[in-house]
């Protein structure tokens, strides 16, 4: 009985240990990363949508500004679902103005293709296009 009691208990501890674990990664999914957006060039860069929306001109100097095309403001929240060596995508909410998900693929540098999705200030959008580094800022 004693040792039942000892077997049960080390099950719940390695359950338990487990459980710690899996709240870990969304922690370690969001540490870091997004070293492929730092190595992009910097400068001017101009996004051409697919749907042939007219193009439009960002200012890149970190590359996470490609990430939320349609949410500008500050303040959003950010969940870092793929850190690769040539995509990334990242999943974020903007409290009071609704969410996104983008993944920027890298072709070179100063190319990359971009597909992001969401509602912002209500409404849903969708979106897939190049953005090409075309200049300084």
């Amino acid at each position: 009985m004693v040792i039942d009691k000892l077997s049960a208990a080390k099950k719940l501890v390695m359950l338990l240990g487990a459980g710690a674990i899996g709240f870990a990664l969304p922690a370690l999914a969001q540490s870091g990363g997004l070293a492929m957006l730092s190595d992009l060039a910097k400068g001017e860069w101009t996004i051409k949508y697919r749907d042939g929306s007219p193009a439009r001109k960002i200012c890149v100097r970190s590359g996470q500004e490609l990430i939320q095309l349609r949410h500008t403001k500050s303040g959003c929240n950010r969940f870092v679902v793929e850190d690769g060596a040539s995509r990334v995508t990242v999943q974020y909410t903007c409290p009071g103005n609704g969410y996104g998900r983008t993944s920027i693929r890298r072709e070179t540098s100063s190319l990359v293709q971009l597909e992001s999705q969401g509602i912002a200030s209500g409404t849903p959008f969708q979106f897939a296009g190049e953005a090409r580094r075309t200049g300084s800022c």
